[in-house]
């Protein structure tokens, strides 16, 4: 396992030289959307209208934050359950997208869309939130604020860690660890 600090946006040498169970600091701009901002985001994707911003090499973080404290760009920013967003993930990486961010496992497709599309899923540590949002220096809703929390949110982010679930060579983390402790 080795350790990594990328700036984004992503590209595929970058995603494909990662390894399930690697550590990843990530460094620019991420994107925030939950499930909700998902379907306004892939029905925008599938009329072939614009995006609120560019998906290509993206990183979009599952995640809602809480409000921020007088003086902070954001409050408790941990990561949401991952699966919420299964049915909508392929289409994003198959559009651009290099990367996600959550907690918990995914389904079969998304780990098929990050080998064959060049993504990246990663985790986000759950619990951590308010020690994460501590790693984003700004941020700014850029569409669907009418989603409160939930709303597409531009994060700058600085030593943001993330540890590789899901490469690009069909490796699970979470299957690994499993494997490592199962009775042969």
């Amino acid at each position: 396992m080795a350790e990594y600090t990328f700036t984004t946006p992503l590209n595929e040498e970058d995603t494909r030289q990662l390894k399930a169970g690697d550590i990843v600091f990530l460094n620019g701009t991420i994107f925030t959307a939950r499930d909700a901002a998902h379907k306004k985001l892939v029905d925008l994707i599938e009329a072939g209208e614009e995006l609120p911003f560019d998906l290509e090499g993206s990183i979009i973080y599952f995640v809602g934050p809480t409000p921020p404290k007088p003086g902070e760009p954001i409050g408790s920013a941990g990561p949401t359950t991952s699966y919420r967003m299964d049915s909508f993930s392929p289409t994003m990486l198959k559009n651009g997208s290099k990367g996600m961010i959550g907690k918990g496992k995914r389904d079969q497709a998304v780990k098929d869309a990050c080998k064959e599309y060049g993504g990246i899923y990663f985790g986000a540590t759950g619990g951590a939130g308010a020690l994460l949002g501590k790693k984003i220096t700004a941020a700014e809703v850029i569409a669907y604020p009418e989603l409160g929390p939930e709303a597409v949110r531009k994060l700058t982010v600085k030593d943001f860690p993330v540890t590789v679930i899901n490469d690009t060579h069909g490796n699970d983390l979470y299957q690994m660890g499993r494997e490592q402790y199962e009775v042969k």
